[in-house]
């Protein structure tokens, strides 16, 4: 029972790189996997997991280069990379049929899957981002911004508190707390090292080779299954436009906007979140 709430640490191995994941729930509970964004970690879900996991089965991976997943030697860190260990993960995991939710870049990897793998999604919620929110625009912008000024280490705690404060003025003592203790580890001479592979996470950013870049239209389009598009009501990276035009363009995906809340919907308003993933999932269950 204290592994359902608090959730058990597993690995396996995806594309040669060992891969940490989280288990929350009974496995015989229907399934929802999550996939975190770009500068976080599995557990980042960690109090909406505990909250689902009275009646599913939540599993978070830790993506290629964060948390206790191995960084990849040869920098892939970009999207048909992490849709690559993704499938490789499902097919490990041996489900039939899943809920995906996905933050920002699991939210790419998310739509791609999802329309790749019809069969397998049962239903989708992805959390601020659209086509185009990656490549142009102000969060697309201040996020290569902030990940060519990262710092490569901190001298204390409090510094590395007040990084994460200052970047994200809004996020709660909770949230802060979390990303301390799972985005850092101890170094020399009492300084403070990222857990997460920061240079070649931040290569890969910046690097604007179009080869090297997904056109998310295309995935949108053919999604076959309801799909929930949360939008933060303050966030710079999703434009109210772009989620209009998605559920234009194909009638499966309907959004909502919470608030408030930036580009981190379920830090910023986590009680919200959870209550629109339960609506969508309540009216899941009501259509079959």
């Amino acid at each position: 029972m204290t592994e359902a709430i608090t959730g058990a640490d597993r690995f396996t191995t995806l594309n040669g790189l060992r891969a940490h994941y989280v288990e929350w729930g009974d496995p015989s509970r229907p399934a929802i996997l999550m996939l975190h964004g770009l500068r976080s970690y599995a557990r980042t879900f960690e109090t909406l997991a505990a909250r689902l996991a009275d009646r599913h089965r939540v599993i978070a991976l830790d993506a290629r280069g964060r948390g206790d997943s191995d960084w990849d030697p040869d920098g892939e860190y970009y999207p048909a990379a992490y849709v690559s260990d993704f499938e490789q993960f499902t097919e490990q995991l041996g489900l039939e049929r899943f809920v995906l939710l996905g933050h920002s870049m699991g939210g790419t990897t998310s739509y791609v899957y999802a329309a790749r793998h019809p069969e397998r999604v049962r239903a989708a919620i992805i959390e601020d981002i659209g086509p185009g929110s990656s490549l142009s625009g102000a969060g697309a912008d201040r996020i290569r911004r902030e990940m060519a000024e990262t710092p490569g280490e901190f001298p204390t705690l409090d510094a590395a508190r007040a990084y994460w404060r200052g970047i994200r003025p809004g996020m709660s003592a909770e949230a802060l707390d979390s990303r301390i203790r799972h985005t850092l580890r101890p170094g020399s001479c009492g300084r403070w090292l990222w857990k997460l592979d920061i240079v070649g996470i931040a290569t890969a950013r910046l690097d604007s080779a179009p080869a090297r870049q997904v056109d998310l239209w295309p995935s949108v389009e053919t999604l076959r299954c309801p799909t929930l598009v949360v939008r933060g009501g303050v966030s710079d990276f999703l434009p109210v436009a772009t989620a209009a035009e998605m559920s234009t363009r194909n009638p499966l995906i309907q959004s909502v906007e919470i608030p408030g809340a930036g580009h981190y919907v379920h830090d910023d308003a986590p009680d919200a979140f959870h209550d629109v993933i339960e609506q969508f999932l309540s009216s899941l269950e009501t259509a079959a």
